[in-house]
């Protein structure tokens, strides 16, 4: 086993484009072992029964075996290949293309119990020296790294690396004769492809492509056999790093003007690439089977790894100091990483909860508030000015009573909008909804004086009930076109409406 990932310095200070792919490390690493244990890290728990839930390359028999996998952006779905397509710029001489794969592939940890006549038998749990031990399906670290240069990938063939691992065995005896631990690997046998296509050689520019493949082709992990078979010989949390010297990579979802035709037909299928070289920097780029923004980045005051990014820290460290005595000894004897969690939480010192409560990433300062009067009014009591996210008193003010002037016409609550997200600083769900009509419950405006329009889908049959607990979706008024300036009329859009909800 590699060492955990969590008990790893986040990085700080250190520039990925100087420390190259191994800046990215405890970003990917995020990804990674993303759903690798869940709170409460039990192997009891149902959350922990059913893992492994991105990027996961199967064999292909087994993939398709209710037919082809259906394209996606994103590596929720189990597919058999992922493939990340991208633009680069290349200047000086013999630029190269490095690429690094990194997956996990499953290890099962059996426990075995000796018996009075020398044998083993496997058991579901043993103790042994104080500790228990139980049988959980671990996993090890794999990664592959090629430089290829990249006139070598426009030959209309490309580049293949192997990139799968072999099966193994190792045996771990118990204090006291008491039995064994027997952690047993199937073979991982897979293939990245990278090729390059020439956009203009002038300004040397080009797409990459980079494309991993599960190769088996085994009988024990066909079309028939159970999930939990064909993960042996499965690359999981499959992603891609991809960097080289001489090379310029170009965001996707915010390319350069000569770049913006060029992405749009770019084919990024259960995994998706975003520039992770800082917040200024082009030389690196990330592939991940979960949909991240360019530079994203480890949260500062987070204390470690807890296998699930998309939660809080905050909120899982304090369930988990909660859990029983008796709840937190399953958790240690499933898995080494659980044991470290609870160390780690349980050592919390108070000031690193202090950093994880509150915290706000201002983009720039508030402004200062406004100088007392002056002569006559000094020390006449000011009216206490509403918070921003309450309803104002009818003068003007707050959510239900603001409103935001767009293309010449006032927004406000109950406004009807057609959706127009951008595709820039949009999330893929914020696609899905592009041309669909709505209505605006109420003006927000967020602590970096931005402004945010909470509407409602009008063929939405929920969209009542979203409104009386207050879920909503979220635009910019520049994502939003009044229907009022389109010339459709309520009647015209209640029309459509009801046709969609038929529908």
């Amino acid at each position: 086993m590699t060492d955990d990932p969590a008990d790893r310095a986040p990085g700080a200070g250190v520039r990925p484009e100087a420390a190259g792919f191994e800046g990215l490390r405890p970003l990917a690493d995020a990804v990674l072992y993303e759903g690798y244990l869940l709170y409460p890290y039990r192997r009891s728990s149902p959350k922990n029964r059913m893992r492994w839930q991105f990027g996961v390359l199967a064999p292909r028999a087994w993939a398709e075996r209710g037919g082809p996998v259906a394209p996606s952006v994103a590596g929720s779905a189990e597919s058999w290949f992922q493939q990340t397509e991208c633009l680069l710029q290349a200047g000086g001489d013999d630029p190269v293309v490095r690429v690094r794969v990194r997956y996990l592939q499953l290890q099962h940890k059996s426990v075995e119990r000796r018996t009075d006549d020398g044998r083993y038998e496997p058991v579901a749990s043993l103790e042994a020296g104080g500790t228990v031990h139980l049988a959980f399906d671990e996993a090890v670290e794999r990664e592959t790294e090629a430089a290829i240069p990249l006139a070598a990938l426009c030959d209309g063939t490309g580049r293949t690396v192997p990139v799968g691992a072999p099966g193994g065995e190792e045996t771990e005896p118990l204090p006291g004769g008491a039995g064994r631990l027997v952690r047993r690997r199937g073979p991982v046998e897979a293939a990245t492809t990278l090729t390059a296509e020439v956009l203009d050689a002038g300004h040397g520019r080009y797409r990459l492509r980079v494309r991993t493949e599960n190769t088996a082709d085994r009988p024990d992990a066909g079309a028939g056999a159970p999930r939990e078979r064909a993960l042996r010989h499965a690359l999981i949390a499959c992603h891609t790093f991809l960097g080289g010297e001489g090379l310029s990579f170009c965001s996707l979802t915010d390319p350069p003007p000569w770049a913006a035709g060029p992405a749009r037909e770019c084919r990024n299928l259960h995994t998706f690439p975003v520039l992770a070289g800082g917040a200024d920097g082009s030389g690196l780029m990330l592939s991940s089977p979960i949909l991240l923004p360019d530079h994203p980045r480890i949260a500062p005051e987070s204390p470690g790894d807890l296998y699930d990014a998309s939660e809080i820290d905050e909120i899982l460290s304090l369930r988990t100091m909660l859990l029983t005595d008796e709840e937190k000894r399953e958790a240690r004897a499933t898995d080494p990483r659980a044991a470290r969690i609870l160390d780690r939480v349980e050592g919390m010192p108070p000031e690193a909860f202090a950093r994880l409560h509150g915290t706000i990433r201002s983009r720039r300062p508030l402004p200062a508030p406004p100088a007392e009067p002056a002569g006559p009014a000094a020390g006449t009591p000011r009216r206490a000015r509403q918070p921003w996210w309450q309803d104002g008193d009818g003068q003007g003010g707050g959510p239900a009573a603001d409103r935001v002037p767009v293309g010449g016409t006032a927004v406000a609550r109950g406004s009807r909008v057609r959706l127009c997200p951008s595709g820039r600083g949009a999330d893929a769900h914020d696609m899905f909804l592009a041309g669909r009509t709505a209505r605006v419950a109420a003006v927000f405006r967020d602590v970096d004086g931005g402004t945010h329009l909470a509407v409602t889908l009008d063929d939405d049959p929920a969209a009542e009930l979203h409104t009386w607990y207050g879920r909503f979706y979220y635009f910019r008024p520049d994502e939003i076109e009044p229907l009022a300036a389109c010339g459709t009329t309520d009647e015209e859009s209640a029309d459509g409406r009801h046709r969609a909800v038929e529908a």
